[in-house]
């Protein structure tokens, strides 16, 4: 299994000087083959890929002006143009957005393949560096793992973060029970199961608002270019990361829990992008984190022998009954409780929704059946019925 742990770690000035060198000319690379290749499209409708933008590299090295990028590590100026090879492969395949520059002031972050890096006495060393990193070691690669790749990152607070990648064989599949769980994930109550427990948001973002008001409001304040301006920036920066820390952090504990407990979990397969584009939500849906948690969910079941299953979103798992299975025409978000009209029975709306889901995605995960009322047949009758026709 393929992992990464990520570390925090204090450089010396020498070894801070010369990393920041690097994340620069990086960047700079970056954005200069970007621009090419906007260009090469615009003037003369030419397609520009990532051996084109090597080539472009070496001929960037040898001019006078551009001498700099020699006394860095070739390594991360390299793997910066397959990124952004990677950023054109998505965006012409509809994942993503067309390619942003990018700025100084997000930081930056430099991969090193393993030509560009030693691993020695459980020690780190950078490529043009001849002392290790003083990383804060939380935690030991296992025993007899190699490093692959590392990254070395800097959050706009000053921070510096190294993410190690390696094999690990030593992952093993948890042991086996018998425990299925629905999850219907929600702003009041982050997730709702099927169990009848519910998990309270801990809305990170609103506990640090007044404080983060406040630093922006001072940010905005200050005049561009001055360095009480850079000194309130990272002040406003470190608020960022603290609820990025706590939000991940929860997420990580509660996630791991739902992992360990639970051989299936099905859960719904929302558009956030989507849902996020309502400027009522948009707030309180993003400081939930849904597309992380099920993120994590969907690693962690697959290092741990679980299984998760992802129902379609258009499922009226909160219309529906989970005592008759009586569909109700419609239900606002403001109701949060009520009674079926045809059996009598009491329902709280986030349970018997994850009780439908449960339902919906044990019904998917056996025999295939989708979860469309008009479409309820399973895959397999219906592949069945063809192979009869024909």
């Amino acid at each position: 299994m393929e992992k990464a742990f990520r570390y925090r770690f204090y450089p010396t000035p020498e070894q801070e000087s010369l990393l920041r060198r690097t994340l620069g000319c990086t960047r700079l690379v970056y954005n200069k083959a970007l621009h090419e290749r906007t260009q090469a499209w615009y003037e003369r409708q030419e397609r520009v890929g990532y051996p084109e933008t090597s080539t472009m590299l070496t001929r960037w090295k040898k001019q006078e002006d551009l001498g700099f990028l020699n006394e860095v590590s070739c390594v991360p100026l390299q793997q910066g143009l397959r990124h952004l090879q990677t950023a054109f492969t998505n965006f012409f395949a509809r994942r993503a957005k067309y390619p942003n520059f990018k700025k100084k002031r997000n930081g930056g972050s430099a991969e090193f393949t393993k030509s560009a890096f030693k691993f020695k006495d459980k020690e780190i060393y950078l490529a043009k560096n001849s002392e290790p990193l003083p990383i804060r070691w939380s935690r030991q690669i296992p025993k007899g793992c190699e490093p692959s790749s590392v990254t070395v990152n800097l959050h706009p607070s000053g921070r510096w973060h190294i993410s190690i990648r390696f094999d690990d064989p030593t992952i093993q599949p948890l042991p086996v029970n018998e425990n299925a769980i629905g999850i219907d994930l929600g702003v009041t109550s982050l997730i709702a199961t099927s169990n009848g427990e519910k998990i309270i948001n801990p809305k990170h973002f609103k506990k640090h608002y007044k404080r983060l008001r406040k630093a922006q409001k001072s940010l905005s304040r200050k005049q561009k270019g001055s360095r009480n301006r850079a000194k309130a920036r990272i002040k406003a920066a470190r608020i960022h990361l603290k609820i990025s820390d706590s939000r991940k952090d929860f997420l990580h504990k509660l996630t791991t829990r739902l992992v360990r407990e639970n051989q299936t979990i099905a859960v719904e397969s929302l558009a956030v992008k989507n849902m996020v584009k309502n400027h009522k939500l948009a707030l309180a849906i993003s400081d939930s984190s849904w597309s992380e948690l099920i993120r994590q969910l969907n690693y962690k079941c697959y290092w741990y022998g679980r299984k998760l299953v992802a129902i379609d979103q258009w499922f009226p798992s909160s219309k529906r009954c989970s005592s008759c299975g009586h569909l109700v025409d419609k239900m606002p978000l403001s109701i949060r409780n009520w009674i079926c009209p045809e059996c009598g029975c009491n329902h709280d709306r986030d349970i018997n929704a994850s009780k439908n889901i449960l339902a919906a995605g044990l019904a998917v995960s056996v025999c295939g059946a989708t979860v469309r009322p008009e479409q309820s047949k399973s895959v397999k009758a219906g592949a069945l019925k063809q192979k009869l026709k024909s």
